[in-house]
């Protein structure tokens, strides 16, 4: 690996992070007070869950955008559109913890996340044919996704 692979991967880190500690602000101060009060499905997970969870899918996501990097650099087909769309999930992924915790949008969340959903199925087809290591990263992430959904959804139903 050489120095400016390291740099990307570091940028990659960054990046996702950047996204992670965005979100963790904006969430942070809601759980004891706004999120304690919603009723919620028998299947939400413990608080302490999320947290955990989340740093780890961050961490495969930026190594999942860095693999996706390093073949467009080397000019491996699909694989600035794998990035583009991986972009955009991220955007939408950004999107969603404001939504859902600060303005308590929980109908606006829920299509945020759907969408979610889509474009975070066509990054993993696209980035499947550039590099099989980049897409299998983002699965556990797509199924958190989909039972993020499913939570959100249950949420919007009893509220």
């Amino acid at each position: 690996m050489t120095i400016s692979s390291v740099v990307r991967l570091f940028a990659c880190l960054v990046l996702c992070f950047a996204v992670a500690t965005v979100g963790a602000m904006i969430t942070r101060p809601e759980i004891p007070t706004w999120y304690a009060s919603l009723a919620k499905p028998s299947w939400t997970p413990p608080n302490w869950a999320f947290p955990v969870a989340w740093n780890l899918l961050y961490a495969l996501m930026a190594v999942s955008l860095w693999l996706l990097w390093e073949r467009a650099r080397e000019g491996v087909p699909n694989a600035n559109r794998a990035i583009g769309l991986f972009i955009v999930q991220l955007a939408l992924n950004a999107a969603w913890s404001p939504v859902f915790f600060a303005f308590h949008a929980l109908a606006a969340a829920l299509a945020i996340i759907v969408a979610l959903i889509f474009v975070l199925a066509a990054t993993i087809w696209t980035s499947a044919g550039v590099d099989r290591v980049a897409a299998w990263l983002l699965a556990p992430y797509f199924a958190w996704i989909v039972y993020a959904a499913s939570l959100n959804g249950a949420i919007v139903a009893a509220n």
